[in-house]
């Protein structure tokens, strides 16, 4: 596969009908994918780097990266969507479905049995000990990650210095979706005051309309598949941000304004999306399967997914466009700064709950050293690190 963007000229397009991949090969990445990828969207994006640019080589780290920025730019689970970039890269419209899909399918599988065993037994099953030797594992994927795409995000010291004002900025409690449009502007003002060029700009900024959903407080709402559909479809549209975003849409509809759910229950919910492999989002499957069954389940998970597969297959086609536009080329490189901030913020945050230890820190320094030296697949590792945490259980007894 050609790199255009490596050029800066062009922005990634489809391969050529006949150098394509094949549907296989994006079905057997993105099911696996969808079974190990623990540990939130930091942590699959970085695992996806690992597939389709390190061992498989489908895209260059700059075409990653502009599909990251873009992803981050949408609302929805940024790493699902990266999937069906990936899978429309690599083998068309098809892939685009075939890889959304089968990233979430082993989740959605996973929560249902949950849902079900939780209705049964009205307790979730433990799952301590596998995450404790899991989660250092995944830090160590998520920092390799960030080192190697630093490495091409990174054109000048001026996107390095806005990315550690994002970390900042968002540790001090900044706002993530503000930072990200913000930093994409405040790059594109800079590159066109050093090029005199900043008449029009306002114009040549790709505008951005952050959407509020009021939930206003109501005395209880009968249940209903098609309400049920319709709220989930909702959220999926304008949920930007991280899972405690998610979190508040969830209580204001479910508990507040309808009445079908407990906070208890809602906060078991996210539990499951923490500790299950997948996009956090599969909390809708959950939910949908506590309120309306199998069938309440199947209709939650569509509803917060698809707005997710329309956005993606919308915007796709105009990533061309922005690397054509110096202007919006520098909104982008701003974007995929910020994105990669607010990505090692976050692995701050989520090291500082995964690594407690001395067993811990050892987990994580072993797996950061095998990525840098043997390039091993994150599977192994995420695998590796379950089996440790098993057996420090089984040795503390």
């Amino acid at each position: 596969m050609t790199n255009p963007i490596a050029s800066g000229r062009n922005s990634p397009q489809p391969p050529p009908r006949g150098t394509r991949g094949s549907l296989g090969e994006v079905a057997a990445l993105f099911l696996k994918l969808g079974c190990i990828a623990f540990g939130g969207p930091a942590a699959h994006i970085a695992m996806m780097r690992q597939e389709v640019v390190q061992r498989r080589r489908w895209v260059s780290d700059q075409e990653f990266l502009d599909l990251f920025a873009a992803a981050n730019l949408i609302p929805g689970p940024t790493s699902t969507e990266m999937a069906i970039f990936l899978g429309y890269v690599r083998a068309g419209w098809p892939a685009l479905i075939l890889a959304g899909t089968l990233f979430i399918l082993p989740a959605m599988v996973i929560v249902l049995a949950i849902a079900w065993t939780y209705v049964r037994f009205g307790s979730l099953p433990p799952a301590e000990w596998i995450l404790y030797g899991i989660k250092p594992v995944i830090i160590a994927i998520i920092a390799q990650a960030l080192w190697e795409l630093a490495k091409s995000a990174f054109h000048d010291w001026l996107l390095a210095a806005l990315s550690i004002a994002i970390i900042v900025l968002y540790l001090i409690g900044g706002n993530a979706i503000a930072l990200l449009f913000g930093a994409g502007a405040v790059i594109a003002l800079l590159r066109r005051a050093r090029h005199g060029q900043l008449s029009h700009l306002t114009a040549a900024i790709p505008p951005a309309a952050l959407l509020g959903v009021g939930s206003p407080v109501a005395v209880g709402v009968p249940f209903s598949l098609s309400t049920l559909f319709l709220t989930f479809l909702k959220i999926g549209a304008v949920t930007y941000g991280s899972g405690y975003v998610l979190l508040a849409f969830l209580r204001g509809d479910l508990v507040v304004r309808y009445h079908w759910l407990t906070d208890k229950q809602l906060i078991d919910a996210i539990a499951v999306g923490q500790f299950t492999p997948g996009p956090l989002f599969t909390t809708a499957t959950f939910v949908g399967y506590l309120t309306g069954g199998l069938r309440g389940a199947v209709l939650a998970t569509l509803g917060i997914f698809l707005p997710s597969f329309v956005f993606a297959a919308f915007v796709y086609p105009l990533i061309p466009r922005l690397r054509q536009s110096p202007t919006a080329r520098a909104f982008l490189d701003g974007v995929t700064a910020a994105a990669l901030g607010l990505m090692a913020a976050v692995t701050w945050q989520l090291g500082r709950t995964a690594i407690v230890d001395i067993a811990t820190a050892v987990i994580a320094i072993l797996a950061f050293g095998f990525l840098l030296r043997f390039r091993m697949s994150s599977a192994w590792l995420v695998v590796g690190g379950a089996l440790l945490g098993v057996a420090r259980k089984a040795i503390l007894g």
